[in-house]
């Protein structure tokens, strides 16, 4: 099989699939997919296989592949936050994911003065330091290669190992605004000071100091962005309870009102 033919359906349906072009209840056919992609069937089958893992899609027999509802998707797979940062709901994206880092981000911060190894501790020291030099350069490629660094540092410094498995999203986050312009050529004095402050801290042991920065730069970040989200609704994803009787008394798998 082909790795890109495979690639390319992937993400040609699921580029489709998040910008509204497929809706939610559209069903699609293997054979039809063959014909307009150009593909064999074994690269049709495998691309489905990857979008059902992401929640794009379901196959139903004698039916055909169907698409789903956002809320089934899988928010935390960087190729669906890739796809959702290049389309409409760019904002929203944007919100979520602001909103999930302002939530972890000063937390690993803090963790990270307690736990990180101190080649972590030096390597995050350097890196804000050449952060400030990128920046004030404009050196925007540079300047990116070194912020998804730092990030990653920090949520691995944390010693969490659920943090660190956000690197990926963190990365999609960076890279999409960069990408679509949402990143200044000279990125703030204050927030590269800031950058600077959770590397010191973390590196001094200072996990008060480390939270508090970090959490300045989210803040700063939420309120960069929020114009790009006031317009963009949010997603009410429905909770099913797993188990016979929930505490409230629902019955088994009964989606909470």
């Amino acid at each position: 099989m082909s790795t890109s033919l495979h690639h390319r359906a992937i993400e040609h349906l699921g580029t489709r699939i998040v910008d509204g072009t497929l809706p939610t209840g559209h069903v699609m056919l293997a054979e039809h997919l063959e014909e307009e992609l150009n593909v064999s069937r074994s690269v049709v089958r495998e691309a489905v296989r990857v979008l059902q893992s992401l929640g794009l899609v379901e196959t139903i027999k004698r039916v055909g592949i169907r698409v789903l509802p956002a809320h089934r998707w899988n928010p935390f797979d960087p190729m669906v936050i890739r796809w959702r940062l290049a389309g409409d709901g760019r904002g929203a994206q944007l919100r979520s994911l602001a909103e999930l880092r302002s939530a972890v981000e000063p937390t690993a911060a803090e963790l990270a003065a307690s736990n990180a190894p101190a080649s972590l501790r030096q390597e995050l020291v350097a890196i804000s330091e050449a952060m400030k030099e990128a920046g004030d350069a404009g050196d925007v490629p540079r300047f990116l290669d070194l912020d998804i660094r730092f990030h990653a540092l920090v949520l691995s410094g944390s010693g969490n190992e659920m943090f660190a498995n956000l690197i990926g999203q963190v990365t999609e986050t960076l890279t999409g605004r960069t990408v679509h312009g949402l990143m200044p050529e000279h990125p703030q004095k204050q927030a590269l000071q800031w950058h600077m402050d959770v590397a010191h801290a973390i590196d001094a042991g200072d996990g008060a100091l480390a939270r508090d920065a970090a959490d300045k730069i989210m803040r700063q970040t939420i309120a960069e962005l929020e114009p790009s989200w006031s317009d963009q609704p949010r997603v009410f994803v429905p909770v099913v309870v797993k188990g016979s009787i929930t505490p409230s008394g629902f019955p088994r798998n009964a989606p909470i009102p």
